[in-house]
């Protein structure tokens, strides 16, 4: 079951031209293309008549042709002709899905059109800020339940044991952590004092010695992440610290869209404020990042597996509390959008 009035991403801003392409998002076949102004138009991918995909038929214009028998739908998902004496029944309409564009990415809304609000997009510290560099890869395609990647996200410890190369480091292992539930989410993190920087972040960072580390780990309804990695040299960090000059900052930014019950498409890019316009620095984060991401996908698909071929119970642990309250949280939120629609519907 999914939240569907939420925005997910539906692709990257580039990957939608003027060609008809199918995408899956919460398990709807969608038809998503640009009109001639290049505006953005996102359909249901099914002609009413004996459902052929419109992303099987041809563009004309700004309207969208049938491949079987021709009926054409424009941006609004209404029928505009209709092969025969020239009547177009009142039921040949497909369903239109609003979509925006920001941040480099296009965002699409599955549920109730009426209550879609661009404002409410995931906002984007320093994005456009020019201080800042930027590195980001492809999607990734996870043979896993979006949650369960909202659980990893969730899960500062998981690093210790899956990222020993790249984000682990001694103090990862058993620092305890520290909970908070927001309005919309919830927030793992914890401080730890004094340690080596970790391998992926000792190739980064611009100044010697042992370091205060900040392990945020946020995610938000239905299926958003901010990960923010702080290091600042030893004796500067902690939730009072002053943070030292040569601070540095990771934010990464993760949007898992749900394409199926068991299919996740995974976007993310990360935001740093050093060197923005190290092209280098950002094709060795990307590389690096990619890899742990592959570690990542690595664990969750066999994760997936194992928890539906499971013959006994699976348990808790003291370390799931973020996302047992996140799990809660939405389920709970699913649940009244459903009662909502039901009692729409009668």
């Amino acid at each position: 079951m999914f939240l569907k009035n939420a925005w997910y991403v539906a692709a990257w801003d580039h990957e939608v031209t003027r060609e008809l392409q199918q995408i899956l998002v919460l398990g709807e076949k969608v038809c998503i293309f640009r009109t001639e102004k290049g505006e953005l138009v996102a359909l249901e991918d099914a002609c009413p008549h004996r459902k052929l995909p419109l992303s099987k038929g041809r563009i004309k214009g700004d309207t969208v042709e049938c491949g079987y028998h021709g009926l054409t739908f424009d941006c609004a998902g209404k029928c505009v002709w209709a092969p025969g004496t020239g009547r177009i029944p009142s039921n040949a309409n497909v369903h239109a899905y609003p979509v925006h564009e920001k941040y480099g990415l296009v965002w699409i809304w599955m549920g109730n059109p009426a209550l879609a609000d661009p404002a409410d997009i995931f906002e984007i510290e320093n994005y456009d800020n020019p201080d800042w560099g930027i590195n980001r890869g492809a999607a990734m395609e996870l043979n896993c339940n979006y949650l369960l990647m909202c659980d990893n996200l969730l899960d500062p410890t998981h690093v210790a044991w899956v990222h020993q190369s790249s984000f682990a480091a001694a103090a990862t292992r058993d620092t305890p952590l520290r909970i908070t539930k927001t309005d919309d989410g919830v927030i793992v993190h914890r401080w730890m004092m004094d340690h080596e920087p970790a391998p992926f972040y000792k190739k980064v960072v611009e100044f010697e010695g042992n370091c205060d580390r900040l392990q945020h780990y946020e995610v938000r309804y239905p299926s958003h992440a901010l990960i923010r990695a702080v290091f600042t040299p030893a004796g500067t960090g902690g939730p009072d610290g002053p943070l030292h000059e040569k601070t540095f900052i990771m934010d990464s930014y993760n949007f898992m869209t749900p394409t199926t019950e068991r299919e996740t498409r995974y976007y993310w890019f990360q935001l740093r404020n050093i060197r923005p316009d190290d092209a280098a620095l950002s094709q060795m984060m990307t590389e690096d990042v990619q890899h742990a991401f592959e570690e990542d996908r690595a664990v969750l698909n066999e994760v997936q597996k194992g928890m539906e071929e499971k013959t006994s119970p699976h348990i808790d642990l003291p370390i799931d509390g973020g996302q047992l309250r996140f799990r809660r949280q939405l389920q709970a939120m699913i649940n009244e959008e459903q009662m909502v629609d039901r009692q729409m519907a009668e």
